[in-house]
């Protein structure tokens, strides 16, 4: 099984754009959302759901009115605030981080914790192949965990139906979920934009990638935009050893197939974007091959 993992450095860089057109050219394939946070790849591949799962990560406390004084001991040893008074205490329920102190020590007994849901996550057929996908709610936490099952499961799935492709459409920046994305990860593209920021932020997630020994590639979207930027970026790349087998020209049609929910490849096959992408997927079967060689 060989997981790609598409990965930006910062939000906008079009890496959903690129990997619903990868989708649609890669064989068979389990698709994976991991954007948790903010899913939109079934936005381009209009997945039709099979299955919904809640998921219950953690716990919250609930205050029982009935048996609460007033007394003001869980106001004063919360640490983050979540907890108002008046006659009684009142929870504020997007501040709890669940750790549980208002409860141990509560002298009422009025304070208990009580498991969460979060989140849910699917699975999906679309016209590309399987997809599993999730959404976390809003405001919540631990949306590393929820990647993970997301990534676990269509691990298990690929490996059930000897799938032999995983195509994972990671989070932006480089924290908790976008460490977890990178577990398990074959090899991992890194779409970047010719910006200064975009610049700054592809040599964050490429340093993170390193840290956990993941090839990695760069893709430059948008590169005929800035190309004094764009060169900065290819020298930055050079002194990492870190190859660019893609380079995007702006295309209109990227806007026009988005409008359309279409993946790129499919509403415009030989637009000049389509047609990079297309190049850039054989480069990448490529470095692939020689990586498992190695």
């Amino acid at each position: 099984m060989i997981e790609l993992l598409i990965l930006s450095g910062k939000g906008g860089t079009g890496k959903t754009t690129i990997t619903g057109s990868l989708a649609t050219l890669m064989p068979e394939k389990i698709l994976a959302d991991c954007d948790v946070d903010a899913s939109d790849l079934h936005l381009i591949l209009s997945p039709s759901n099979q299955e919904e799962h809640e998921f219950w990560p953690g716990v919250e406390a609930t205050i029982d009115q009935s048996l609460c004084d007033g007394c003001g001991t869980c106001y004063e040893l919360c640490q983050f605030a979540a907890i108002s008074l008046a006659e009684t205490a009142q929870l504020l329920p997007f501040s709890c981080e669940g750790c549980g102190v208002c409860a141990h020590f509560c002298p009422s007994k009025a304070i208990t914790m009580q498991k969460k849901q979060s989140g849910s996550w699917y699975y999906s057929h679309t016209d590309y192949g399987p997809m599993l996908h999730a959404q976390l709610g809003i405001g919540e936490e631990n949306s590393g965990k929820l990647v993970s099952l997301v990534k676990k499961q269509a691990h298990d799935m690929a490996e059930k139906k000897k799938i032999k492709w995983v195509l994972v459409d990671g989070p932006p920046g480089i924290g908790c979920p976008v460490i977890a994305s990178m577990s398990g990860a074959s090899f991992a593209l890194l779409v970047t934009e010719p910006t200064k920021s975009g610049l700054h932020d592809l040599m964050r997630v490429a340093e993170t990638a390193r840290h956990f020994k993941i090839p990695t590639a760069t893709c430059i979207n948008k590169w005929d935009l800035q190309p004094d930027q764009c060169h900065k970026i290819e020298q930055a790349c050079q002194q990492m050893n870190m190859p660019i087998i893609g380079k995007i020209p702006f295309d209109t049609e990227v806007i026009q197939s988005i409008i359309a929910a279409q993946p790129l490849n499919v509403y415009s096959p030989d637009s000049p974007a389509a047609l990079a992408i297309r190049s850039m997927w054989q480069e990448i079967e490529k470095l692939i091959t020689m990586e498992k060689e190695t």
